[in-house]
């Protein structure tokens, strides 16, 4: 049977500012996205019914949490294809999902597998749909799902979706912390804008986020210490109120010797920046030794890539 394999990155927020609360209960944000070399993995192929298998190097708990159903995001990606491709009555495609993300952990790993599986649907039914198509199926699907296809490094803006890349970043060293708990992002947007009325902020009235011009430049030196200076996240405040574990989680870090600690998006996953390759794996022994589930990883890294077909 011919099958389609497609891997697309996960990846974390080193920089998150929230904007105003507008009328459509969104914010407009600016991210700096970076991919990390933690990557899901799709293949597809003909099926008799439309069918979503998962299986991976996550707990059984993470497994369990992600939807087999079609309110899975890679069948709403082969349904896009669909439309883009104007095939009226599409064949079921059964999608075997390969897990290395952390579910629902502010990591992206939903979005990349929808990425991949754009990519792959394209590639099982010879659609041929021009890449900045699937960038527009992708912002139709979710907002960090064009991240996931383009890769890399890159400043997005407006709901995350407008990208533009960061060429010449040096490679930085990971470690992540995971937690099974999970937290909502609708809920974490929330309790941010909670929080801010609390302190006497109108949540309408944020002032609208701007560039990390500092953060940009330091990007491009290779030098952690310089970048640990301006990583940032708004969410970090609402995510350690709704999980004040992640604040503990963020001091182990920083005693097992990370150069600095945040919150990865909305959480619950913490990044911990480290200052090379052997540091990353040394950070992350101590931390699994103490019994968290920590995780060496690097970004930049490669946007979705089609493995085998």
């Amino acid at each position: 049977m011919h099958q389609v394999t497609v891997s697309a990155p996960g990846k974390i927020n080193i920089y998150f500012a929230v904007g105003p609360l507008k009328p459509d209960h969104y914010h407009d944000v600016v991210s700096v996205y970076q991919a990390l070399n933690l990557r899901e993995q799709v293949t597809v192929s003909a099926s008799d019914d439309w069918q979503v298998q998962v299986s991976g190097a996550l707990s059984s708990e993470q497994i369990a949490a992600v939807p087999t159903g079609h309110e899975n995001l890679v069948v709403k990606a082969a349904h896009e294809i669909s439309k883009l491709a104007q095939i009226g009555n599409p064949h079921p495609v059964r999608f075997e999902i390969t897990k290395n993300v952390p579910v629902a952990g502010g990591m992206g790993g939903g979005s990349a597998d929808a990425a991949a599986a754009l990519m792959a649907v394209d590639e099982l039914w010879c659609t041929g749909v021009p890449g900045e198509k699937l960038l527009d199926a992708a912002a139709a699907l979710g907002a960090d799902i064009p991240f996931a296809l383009l890769g890399g490094t890159a400043l997005g803006t407006g709901r995350g979706e407008d990208l533009r890349p960061i060429e010449g970043v040096q490679r930085l060293h990971w470690v992540l912390v995971t937690n099974d708990g999970g937290l909502s992002t609708p809920s974490v947007y929330q309790r941010l804008d909670q929080l801010r009325a609390e302190r006497g902020e109108d949540p309408t009235q944020v002032g609208t986020p701007q560039a990390p011009s500092q953060l940009l430049e330091a990007l491009l030196t290779g030098d952690p210490h310089q970048v640990a200076q301006h990583l940032h996240n708004d969410l970090q405040e609402a995510a350690v109120d709704l999980m004040p574990e992640l604040a503990q989680t963020m001091q182990a870090g920083l005693e097992a010797g990370a150069i600095a600690a945040m919150v990865s998006g909305s959480g619950p996953t913490v990044a911990l920046l480290a200052q090379d390759l052997e540091h990353a794996n040394q950070v992350a022994s101590k931390l699994t030794s103490i019994g968290h589930n920590a995780i060496s990883t690097f970004g930049p890294a490669a946007g979705t890539i089609l493995e085998a077909n």
